[in-house]
């Protein structure tokens, strides 16, 4: 791999600032999705590695917590700095593990790393408060303190930008981490590990575990005592297994999980817009995040407009090797994941859904982009979350139909909608069950905003000033005899 900083590309797992064998020996190797070649191996790492990084972490809790909030956030920014020095290399990385276009790449260690920039700031702002007392001699204080050891378990899609709007809070508030990262892509994780270390990062406070058994880990993260927050993005089923294991030590607990966005496009939309704002909000990274446009509904005035408009700017898009130039769209992660995406593509089909742009004959892990219409409710991608470049168009006839249809999903993540009607963008921005509204804008995602869902898409927000709550504890002080 032609890398700069040849000291990016790191072939163990970090514990206690050393770089370290799995205990029993085994590695398993990390390929690259276009082709499965094999990039390098890793530490296939399982229970008394895991127990030695929490021990670890818990003994470093006192002093990373205890340590300056400005000096913490030296060390932040520091870190913020190498990776924005080390962008190229990085995406060059990402890119061969997880598939994404180059240009992508270089997007997502720009927004990852704005992460660390702006917790950096907030650790110097995790102001307590003075609350006017109830009786006299008395008084009344409330202060805020980190909360413990995080343990963070993060997703494949996007290797380093899931990591640090986690830790980047983690960090700044005071407390150490235990990371797990997907098995399909370490090695963005561990290269950030590496900067960390080269920013001051103490040796003890930042800890990757990688390891091919998802489930060992992450049970273990969830029932230790020593471990006092969880932070996971990834799929409801097991945020839902994580939840529950994690009662058992009734942990401070964040999820982001599933998604089922709508893209709701009205009759007084701006078309031009609305099409290019669906394409960028549905196809970036292959269709594969969890705030992608999942189901498109268009006004049925504007409908047929509307799929001539997408439909062009659609067959434009370049599928390919992400490290070739001009490149728009990936391949899928692994072949389960082509599968999934044919089957509910065909699944549309045989109900009367017709291709009006790509086809469904994948190459390998590469699918062309794909266009349905003639779709409606009864499709299985209705309620399922495609996670590939399939597009829907669904077509509605009134703002109340649309609303009911948006909020016919047990998610509640992301949704998008276009309109330039004050009125109608209120009514419709409220009533809309999610997290997250983008109005006549497709990309949404920032550091200073938060970002979370509700119903089964989740709890907890990340980024903006409501990110490092999610590792605090509040804790009352009365003062009395005074």
């Amino acid at each position: 791999m032609s890398l700069n900083n040849k000291n990016l590309l790191r072939n163990k797992a970090y514990i206690n600032g050393n770089w370290r064998e799995a205990s029993s020996g085994n590695t398993y190797d990390v390929k690259n999705p276009v082709d499965d070649s094999v990039i390098t191996s890793v530490p296939d790492m399982g229970m008394e590695d895991v127990k030695k990084a929490i021990d670890i972490a818990d003994q470093k809790f006192e002093e990373w917590s205890s340590m300056l909030a400005k000096d913490r956030s030296a060390i932040l920014n520091k870190w913020y700095r190498l990776l924005m020095e080390n962008q190229e290399d990085l995406a060059i990385l990402m890119t061969k593990e997880m598939g994404k276009p180059l240009k992508e790449s270089r997007g997502e260690i720009a927004y990852g790393a704005s992460f660390i920039q702006w917790f950096a700031e907030e650790a110097k702002r995790i102001y307590g408060d003075v609350i006017p007392h109830h009786a006299d001699g008395k008084r009344i204080v409330v202060i805020k303190q980190p909360v413990g050891v995080a343990g963070i378990i993060t997703p494949w899609n996007f290797p380093l930008a899931m990591i640090t709007r986690k830790v980047g809070p983690a960090l700044a508030a005071g407390c150490p981490v235990v990371i797990k990262p997907a098995q399909d892509t370490p090695l963005s994780a561990l290269a950030a590990a590496y900067l960390a270390e080269e920013a001051g990062v103490p040796a003890g406070v930042l800890n990757i575990i990688t390891s091919s058994s998802s489930s060992e880990i992450g049970k273990e993260l969830t029932t230790s005592d020593k471990i006092k927050k969880i932070s996971f993005t990834g799929s409801t089923k097991v945020g839902k297994l994580l939840m529950k294991q994690s009662a058992s030590t009734v942990k401070k607990i964040s999820l982001e999980l599933g998604g089922n966005a709508p893209f709701v496009v009205f009759e007084d939309a701006d078309l031009d817009e609305a099409a290019q704002g669906a394409v960028d909000c549905k196809f970036r990274n292959a269709g594969q995040t969890c705030v992608c446009a999942n189901r498109i509904l268009v006004h049925e005035d504007v409908y047929d407009d509307f799929v001539e408009k997408f439909a062009a700017k659609v067959k434009k898009l370049k599928v390919g090797n992400g490290l070739e130039t001009g490149i728009d769209i990936g391949p899928l992660i692994n072949d389960d994941a082509v599968k999934k995406v044919i089957d509910l593509v065909q699944d549309a089909i045989d109900k009367g859904a017709k291709i009006v742009a790509g086809s469904n004959e994948p190459d390998g892990r590469f699918i062309d982009p794909i266009v349905l219409t003639n779709v409606d409710d009864s499709v299985e991608m209705f309620n399922k979350e495609i996670f590939g470049p399939v597009a829907p168009v669904y077509k509605f006839s009134n703002d109340d139909e649309a609303i009911k249809l948006s909020n016919k999903t047990q998610f509640g993540l992301a949704s998008y909608f276009y309109s330039r009607d004050i009125g109608r963008i209120w009514k419709v921005a409220e009533q809309l069950q999610y997290g997250m509204v983008g109005i006549n804008e497709g990309l949404i995602s920032t550091e200073v905003a938060p970002f979370g869902g509700v119903k089964e898409s989740g709890m907890g927000r990340e980024g903006s000033k409501y990110g490092i709550e999610e590792y605090i504890n509040v804790k009352y002080m009365l003062m009395g005899g005074l």
